[in-house]
């Protein structure tokens, strides 16, 4: 059974209580959604976002921030059913080594998701090259976590594999890989928006 590190269960945790308990104001939301047409799926973003508008209030940091936390969210549980599936009985050979391969990768791409999370927080109170170290950074470990769920899901393309195990963490991977894909977006735009605001003269 895949089990995360105290400071990150934490940090799933707490992002459980970012979420407003009220109706966000139309500004936020909106701030939220024009945001989402940056990322390659911004239909899924605005659904998974929308949700901490009122939070965020237009912070591009904090926006990051939460896609990243939603992402990260979604991969650690995929990481755990994943893990749950490699101790399943009756496994093809094949499948199970596709499995077994999917949760070290689903691992590592917990750890880089992380890692990006705790760069942003280092980012808010750096200024200058600092800040710029902790945005590749982020933008480092947010690409590797990507390149791990796309490893795990081409471990079954193998044309010998087929069945619900591999429909089922398909499915799941299709999902993180999409979440993510939009993480690294919005950390992109973040560092763009960055720059152009500090080149301003």
């Amino acid at each position: 059974m895949y089990k995360i590190a105290a400071s990150l269960q934490l940090f799933l945790i707490a992002l459980q209580y970012t979420t407003s308990d009220v109706a966000a104001d139309p500004t936020a939301v909106n701030y939220v959604t024009t945001s989402c047409r940056t990322t390659r799926y911004p239909s899924l973003c605005v659904r998974c976002l929308s949700r901490y508008a009122t939070s965020i209030q237009g912070n591009d940091q904090k926006l990051a921030k939460a896609a990243i936390s939603v992402s990260l969210n979604n991969a650690n549980s995929t990481a755990g059913y994943i893990s749950k599936l490699a101790t399943s009985s009756g496994l093809k050979p094949s499948v199970y080594q596709a499995v077994k391969d999917c949760v070290n990768n689903m691992n590592n791409c917990v750890t880089s998701l992380y890692q990006s999370a705790q760069e942003l927080q280092k980012m808010a109170q750096s200024r200058g090259q600092n800040f710029e170290w902790h945005m590749s950074n982020a933008e480092t470990w947010v690409s590797s976590a990507l390149t791990n769920q796309n490893t795990c899901a081409r471990g079954f393309s193998d044309g010998s594999i087929d069945g619900p195990v591999k429909d089922a963490v398909i499915r799941r991977m299709n999902y993180v890989a999409q979440l993510t894909s939009n993480a690294l977006a919005l950390v992109n735009r973040y560092a763009l928006r960055h720059k152009a605001r500090i080149h301003v003269p």
